[in-house]
Order: C-alpha cells, then structure tokens, then sequence
C-alpha cells in the first residue's frame, strides 16, 4: 500500500537511486493507496553517484512510474502470502507510458504484471514470482 509523498526505490539501470510519489493514477475519485501494477507520478529525489554522467534521468525530474514491489502482504490463489523487502518502482517513457526507460529491471517480479500492460517489465525482469 503505497500512498502519496512515500519514499520508494527504483529497480532498474535508468540512474535513479530514490524517488517521491506525487498522485496515484488510478480510475476513481479518491484514491487513496496504490498497489502493484498502478501508475505513479514520481519526482526523483537521489540519483546513483556512479553513473551521474551516463544517466537517464536527473534529480527533479517528474516521471510516470509502475509499482512492482510493496512491503505489504501479496496475497496468491493458492494460499500462500509473503512481501518483498522494500517499496520500488520502474520508471516508464514520458512519449510511450507503457515502455519502460531502463534496460535491465533489478530483482523478480510478481506474477500480476504479467496479466496486466506491462509485460515488457516482465520481460527484462530475473524472474518472477
């Protein structure tokens, strides 16, 4: 459950280290908490020191992004719940919001991405779960 103004982490080689959630893009009239697979607007607020010059992104920078981990409890068919060690996010392509800006995502994934529009994350992911 993530929600606005939440610190969450970036999981893939775009450049960014950190990242604030600004809105929830979700349909309804008050949305209150995001969970995996929403859309978030996010403004980046660290970027990794070791890749200041080849990096995609800036500090400042406003960006849309998918949630694809949170520490709250994921619930699966067949009984089994468990959580993932932090909140993060990939950022997505300010012209194609569906294509991701990074070329590699960092660590797995959960099985619900793949059922919604963000296959392509799926695709560069290690693994999923």
């Amino acid at each position: 459950m993530i929600q606005v103004q939440t610190l969450l982490k970036v999981a893939d080689n775009s450049g960014g280290k950190t990242v604030r959630c600004l809105k929830i893009l979700k349909k309804g009239h008050k949305t209150r908490y995001g969970k995996i697979g929403d859309i978030l607007v996010v403004s980046v607020q660290q970027i990794r020191t070791k890749n200041k010059l080849t990096s995609k992104v800036k500090k400042g920078d406003v960006l849309l992004a998918v949630l694809v981990k949170t520490r709250s409890f994921l619930h699966k068919n067949n009984g089994i719940s468990f959580c993932f060690a932090n909140n993060s996010v990939v950022l997505l392509d300010k012209e194609k919001k569906s294509n991701p800006l990074a070329t590699r995502v960092i660590g797995v994934i959960p099985r619900q991405l793949r059922y919604s529009k963000h296959s392509k994350i799926v695709s560069l992911s290690s693994g999923i779960i």
